[in-house]
């Protein structure tokens, strides 16, 4: 799907309708600027950090778009992107993550119908399809847990991320304070990992859960 010079045809427009929420001027618009960002009609990680860089110029980007590089399936290219948006703070990791997520079939690189359909769950899903798609972030092993090192993983590509934008709360101020504090509200029966349950109950309790993960670009 989406490759080079190439519209969506019938049959794809008419899939991606049914599986995103997206209308069909919606999904053509994004397909051209998609096209026009990824001529080969896949994003690499370096080409969605630097992307991913430009919403962030406050701070490096490079850590986040590490992590969305492996969500959405593309490389450096992604990277490159994302740290555009964060120039004050390192998004990369954040960004690899991310990229993880996106890259359902794990090829290495995101298609259109990969960026679509995590922009949509991002962007316009309900709570639980967000959350479900942070769970799928932070487990970065798949095993259907989410562990504490797991957890700091992400959380230090964020507070990488945004940088000095944001002042935080003494018992919040360092990663390994967030995280603690995280488990000890959401890990119920403490045996140290959370399960998908006590992920999305914890986090409709715990706001910054969601909107760290937000992957709308700050005003």
């Amino acid at each position: 799907m989406g490759k080079s010079g190439s519209k969506l045809t019938a049959g794809e427009m008419k899939e991606l309708q049914e599986c995103t929420y997206f209308d069909k001027k919606e999904l053509q618009q994004w397909h051209r600027d998609f096209m026009k960002d990824c001529p080969s009609g896949a994003l690499r990680k370096e080409e969605f950090t630097t992307i991913y860089k430009q919403f962030f110029p406050h701070g490096d980007p490079t850590k986040f778009a590490d992590f969305v590089f492996n969500v959405f399936d593309t490389n450096k290219e992604f990277t490159a992107i994302y740290q555009q948006f964060f120039p004050h703070g390192d998004a990369s990791k954040f960004a690899n993550f991310v990229f993880n997520v996106f890259d359902i079939n794990k090829d290495g690189y995101i298609t259109f119908k990969e960026f679509i359909c995590a922009l949509s769950i991002t962007s316009r899903g309900t709570l639980d399809e967000k959350l479900d798609w942070a769970f799928n972030l932070y487990d970065l092993d798949n095993d259907g847990y989410i562990t504490k090192s797991e957890m700091l993983n992400i959380v230090e590509a964020i507070y990488a991320m945004v940088g000095t934008m944001l002042e935080l709360p003494p018992d919040e101020d360092t990663p390994e304070k967030r995280v603690n504090k995280i488990f000890a509200q959401m890990d119920k029966n403490k045996d140290g990992k959370l399960t998908k349950e006590e992920f999305r109950e914890g986090s409709k309790c715990d706001p910054w859960i969601v909107q760290a993960l937000s992957l709308e670009i700050p005003q």
